[in-house]
């Protein structure tokens, strides 16, 4: 019996030291309270449609508008002139850029010269005996013939029978043959045909340069193109002649340029139209990379906002009540960063800058500059102040 009790007694201990324990555990529950609901703050601008110039943007470098590849048509030994064969070398309209060594090559056509003369000089007994009408201004050629200038033209034929005699004698062939010498020497000197600046040069003084060698290039300074890629949905709205805002990339310095040239056909693999812009400044060097800004139309009734707050291509946010809506807008003209769009009523309110997580009837608060007020006194304070 005393087992039995003893034993009754250990479970009601056990018992109530689990319900201790369960008491215990359930008085130190803190109480959780509820999040309050969060209101975002947006930014947002208020519409007012205007006319939108549009304007497709591009960007290139430099070339060149009048550009010389100066190659070898003879053989020969370079030899110095008056300025540097260098890169940077300027050079005036008609100064030689580069001569070769034509010694050699000179002294045939002065000998080609001399045999012309002598076949002349030849046949001048039988023009005074049978062609005594022609005579003289034979004789006026052979009187100004210089061997150490360009060979003159030969006289005007004026009968069936000169024609002949003049042929026959070979005087023709001889003149052409060395109208072909004098052309060839003239190629042993490369005279510029226009002012500008050596930008590339292949050779040196005493170079033994080689028939078809490359031997430097040759440019106009102060205009210069820019070809540039425009897409072909563009193409209805480029014309020749428009003026073209370019600038660098730091955006300091601004140029204005014109269309002079569109290409006729669409780059396949691209799908864009070549475009060439001529621009005109002293400051400009080939190479440089430029921006440029063409301005194609206006767009009327239309306003300009940042590409991130269009939602899905023809959707905007307006604030209506401190509740977001979407309404459907109208994309006309896209950028890098802007979109220009339409349909939108004057007077709507719209987000200027996007806001995470927006969706339709979303409850937010708009942000308000808070305008700074100097203190004022109080005249009557200040009066009173006085007084005492």
């Amino acid at each position: 019996m005393r087992n039995v009790i003893l034993a009754i007694l250990g479970l009601l201990l056990i018992a109530g030291s689990i319900f201790a324990a369960k008491e215990i555990i359930a008085s130190k529950t803190r109480f959780k309270p509820k999040p309050g609901k969060v209101i975002k703050t947006v930014f947002v601008d208020t519409v007012k449609n205007t006319s939108i110039p549009i304007k497709i943007s591009a960007n290139g470098n430099l070339i060149a508008k009048r550009r010389v590849a100066l190659y070898a048509e003879v053989q020969g030994v370079f030899k110095g002139g008056a300025k540097l064969f260098k890169t940077g070398q300027r050079f005036q309209k008609g100064e030689t850029l580069i001569r070769i060594d034509a010694s050699e090559y000179y002294a045939s056509v002065q000998s080609a010269k001399s045999n012309l003369y002598n076949l002349i000089t030849s046949i001048m007994p039988d023009l005074r005996l049978d062609y005594p009408d022609i005579y003289k201004k034979w004789q006026n050629y052979l009187s100004s013939f210089d061997i150490n200038k360009t060979i003159l033209p030969l006289p005007e034929t004026t009968s069936e029978k000169e024609k002949y005699f003049i042929t026959g004698r070979n005087i023709y062939s001889n003149y052409y043959n060395v109208k072909n010498l004098e052309q060839r020497l003239s190629k042993y000197r490369i005279i510029t045909p226009f002012s500008g600046v050596l930008t590339e040069a292949l050779v040196t003084e005493g170079t033994l340069i080689r028939q078809g060698q490359k031997l430097g290039e040759f440019i106009k300074t102060g205009v210069y193109e820019i070809e540039v890629a425009i897409g072909k949905e563009y193409a209805d709205l480029l014309r020749i002649g428009a003026p073209v805002s370019l600038s660098d990339l730091n955006k300091s310095k601004k140029y204005v340029g014109t269309v002079t040239r569109i290409n006729g056909s669409i780059d396949q693999a691209t799908q864009t139209i070549t475009t060439v812009i001529e621009v005109k400044d002293s400051s400009l060097k080939e190479g440089m990379y430029l921006e440029a800004y063409l301005d194609t139309r206006n767009e009327d009734n239309a306003i300009e906002i940042d590409r991130n707050l269009l939602q899905e291509e023809d959707k905007i946010f307006v604030v209506r009540d401190s509740i977001l809506d979407i309404i459907d807008v109208q994309p006309v003209f896209f950028s890098d960063k802007k979109v220009v769009v339409k349909g939108v009523p004057n007077g709507d309110i719209i987000l200027s800058k996007p806001t995470p997580g927006a969706y339709a009837g979303m409850l937010v608060k708009v942000y308000q500059e808070k305008k700074e007020t100097s203190p004022v006194k109080n005249d009557k304070t200040v009066n009173a102040y006085k007084k005492q």
